[in-house]
């Protein structure tokens, strides 16, 4: 992988940032209140449901991306962690914060 460290770090560091926003973003809309009209609050259950599956995605993925810090500190970032070969640089490239190889991915 041709990111240095400081680099990798930013990158993480951004994306976390990210999804800490979206996460609260998502958190504060579930605390409004919902309308007095029956057929708007059918659509804003609806709404809730897609915003539910998003938050719990996000909360996923932060907390991956907060495991690929640890790695990255501990000098065993982009090793498998299932069988700790090296992790192709192209699906590091793609997902930063993955810890398995394809191979075990699959």
């Amino acid at each position: 992988m041709d990111i240095n460290k400081k680099d990798l770090f930013d990158i993480l560091q951004n994306k976390k940032s990210e999804l800490l926003k979206r996460i609260t973003a998502i958190e504060n809309d579930f605390k409004k209140g919902r309308s007095q009209d029956f057929s708007e609050q059918m659509t804003e259950t609806e709404n809730d449901q897609v915003l539910d599956e998003i938050h719990h995605e996000a909360k996923v993925e932060l907390k991956q991306i907060n495991e690929a810090l640890v790695r990255l500190e501990n000098n065993s970032y982009g090793i498998c962690v299932k069988c700790e070969k090296t992790i192709s640089a192209a699906r590091l490239e793609a997902l930063p914060y993955v810890n398995t190889c394809i191979n075990c991915a699959q």
